[in-house]
């Protein structure tokens, strides 16, 4: 039988592109290779039975060039707070090894990766205000990431940009965009400043990218 899971998680990531990312533009990336850090809160989510609300995760990439070309390397952070049905649940949402091959953005990610790290179990600090562009992050002893709004250099007022994505992508429907900042120690070293951020749900299940209308869209009325 085909497991019956869900995943919703408000997440935050931080990649090295500049604020236009091909990955969102169907472009090259900004420096010609790729490394990124996504890390959410799990806000609606089961895997078959095993309740995942409330968990917290990461996930770390890192590509030597463009995406589509692979030979990425990954590796999982999961929550400390899980028992070992959940643990094994997230780690196989987020390996991408859940629901149909290439339906969503763990799944394509992992088709470009050929060396997968072991996941750590840590505590993951995450504090995120999506509509607002701001995030603070700390792994203790693997990561810290900040972001922010851009500032318009004009009037000093937040910059608000943000992406929608209707059709054509394995991983939102809708995002809040940024800068960020990051720092990864350990087996998946990188560090990137002022660099393209983004905020939005990711809503999963064993079909792929549930659509639906992002709550980050509330700004726009009915």
């Amino acid at each position: 039988m085909t497991d019956q899971w869900l995943f919703k998680s408000e997440t935050y990531d931080n990649c090295n592109c500049q604020i236009n990312c091909g990955c969102q533009f169907n472009l090259p990336s900004t420096n010609g290779y790729c490394q990124s850090a996504f890390i959410g809160h799990i806000v609606e989510g089961h895997f078959n039975d095993t309740p995942l609300v409330g968990l917290n995760w990461a996930a770390l990439y890192k590509w030597p060039g463009e995406i589509k070309d692979g030979n990425g390397k990954r590796q999982i952070v999961v929550d400390e707070r899980v028992d070992e049905a959940q643990r094994i649940a997230l780690e196989t949402i987020i390996s991408g090894e859940a629901g149909k091959p290439l339906s969503n953005l763990f799944s394509v990610f992992a088709a470009t990766c050929s060396e997968f790290r072991e996941t750590l179990l840590l505590p993951i600090h995450l504090q995120a205000d999506l509509e607002g562009r701001t995030a603070r992050v700390e792994i203790p002893g693997i990561l810290k990431s900040k972001a922010g709004p851009k500032i318009n250099e004009f009037t000093g007022e937040p910059f608000h940009i943000a992406i929608a994505r209707p059709s054509g992508s394995f991983e939102f429907t809708y995002a809040e965009l940024g800068l960020g900042t990051t720092t990864v120690t350990g087996d998946m070293e990188m560090a990137f400043e002022d660099t393209w951020a983004h905020f939005c749900i990711h809503y999963f299940n064993q079909d792929g990218l549930v659509r639906e209308r992002s709550r980050l869209t509330a700004w726009l009325g009915a």
